[in-house]
């Protein structure tokens, strides 16, 4: 379903995804340049891979396309939902512990167990703790392992709750919201025990936190340095790689870089052979993506197929009030991983850079490492830096995800498939 549909904040997007998908590692950076005149923002056109299907011409104007009456029945039930559920929802839960008093820090995970109320099940944050945990009543708000659980049970069963954090909020009553309207429950927000069951059963028996061994491979890279703010410096890199090995495990396993250092409060990050706890996550999409619904008010991206079911969603940055997204309905151009970012003054100017830059490659792209280019001329779907950020900050109009949804969408959307931009 849809989201919540909240007003109050306008959103700024670039959105990403990356053909080859949600891989455990950033894909090899292998780019061919092509040299473009001018240059345009925000990606090179000609980069894209439309071979799948007949091109569509960039430059084109808004496709007449409707969505069906199902389509809109289930907007307008999701904005209706998600509009109720901003008022009792908190936004400033506390990550870091339990919302209650005395509640112990996540960085003691082997030794007490984190609740929120008496009547809380017993739970820690060890293998053990994260995958045994179990639904209650009045959960609360707050970073608690029955919520850690569920969101690896959200991101497998195609209701994304971006950067896995273990924590309840927005992104977090979204995806509970979009698994209900997928699944024909009533979509409330709430972490229901008919929602819990249905969760589990969809999960069966493979466990939502495993354990994993760094690898040599893991070790190499390529890393950065840093990544400069500046894009005249960033031009001169060879490449926008990751910059530690947290931040590329974080986003191999779909999870926020804190919870990931929180989860393993005693590993290097440094040594072959160190075990950590990371989460047990799937990298594809269904098939026969149908219809793409960029809500705008919900900052959330929904997923159709040709029957007109609901079969995934993920949290969006869409747009802002200075550099707002288009309205109406476009068509998918092509696909583009790992592309080159051209940064072109006339659409924005970023610091003192009043000429034409080309950007590598990379994560820490821009647009991450995958673009899908719209029939508008360029707005598209890619992927973000800071994937902890999405569907909280703005972008520059397009359409930002992070990059293992990104990377996820832009696997199985073909060219021709229809965007539609809604209120």
């Amino acid at each position: 379903m849809f989201v919540r549909s909240i007003l109050a904040l306008s959103l700024s997007c670039i959105l990403t995804g990356t053909a080859f998908a949600a891989s455990t590692t950033e894909q090899p950076l292998n780019p061919t340049k092509v040299a473009t005149t001018p240059v345009e923002d925000p990606i090179d056109p000609l980069a894209i891979d439309s071979s799948a299907s007949a091109v569509i011409d960039p430059a084109s104007s808004s496709v007449d396309t409707q969505i069906s009456q199902q389509e809109q029945q289930d907007l307008d039930q999701a904005a209706d939902t998600l509009q109720n559920l901003e008022k009792t929802e908190s936004k400033n839960a506390d990550i870091a512990s339990a919302p209650t008093v005395s509640s112990p820090k996540l960085d003691t995970p082997a030794t007490q167990p984190v609740v929120s109320n008496p009547n809380a099940p017993k739970a820690s944050w060890t293998l053990d703790g994260l995958n045994n945990a179990q639904w209650y009543e009045n959960i609360g708000k707050g970073q608690f392992p029955v919520y850690a659980r569920a969101h690896v049970m959200l991101n497998n069963a195609h209701a994304s709750p971006g950067a896995i954090d273990g924590t309840s909020g927005m992104n977090t009553l979204k995806a509970i919201a979009s698994f209900q309207q997928i699944n024909g429950l009533k979509p409330t927000g709430e972490l229901t025990q008919e929602t819990w069951d249905a969760l589990v059963a969809k999960q069966g028996n493979k466990p939502a936190y495993v354990e994993y061994t760094i690898t040599d491979a893991d070790l190499k890279g390529p890393y950065a340095a840093s990544i400069p703010h500046d894009y005249a410096l960033q031009a001169k890199m060879k490449g926008l790689y990751y910059t530690r090995v947290t931040e590329m495990l974080g986003e191999k396993f779909h999870m926020d870089e804190d919870f990931l250092k929180k989860l393993n409060p005693k590993a290097t990050f440094k040594k072959a052979g160190e075990k950590i706890i990371v989460t047990n996550i799937r990298n594809e999409l269904p098939e026969n993506i149908h219809l793409i619904v960029a809500h705008k008010g919900a900052k959330q991206l929904y997923l159709f197929n040709a029957q007109n079911q609901m079969v995934g969603s993920f949290p969006a940055t869409i747009g802002s009030s200075d550099t707002p997204s288009p309205a109406g309905t476009y068509k998918v151009t092509g696909v583009a991983p790992n592309p080159w970012y051209s940064y072109s003054p006339s659409n924005f100017v970023q610091g003192k850079n009043l000429k034409p830059l080309s950007l590598p490659p990379g994560p820490n792209a821009p647009v991450g490492n995958i673009w899908i280019g719209l029939s508008k001329k360029s707005f598209g779907i890619h992927g973000t830096p800071n994937p902890s950020a999405i569907s909280k900050t703005a972008s520059h109009g397009c359409i930002r995800l992070t990059n293992w949804d990104a990377n996820d969408l832009g696997k199985k959307v073909k060219s021709g498939v229809t965007v539609k931009f809604l209120e």
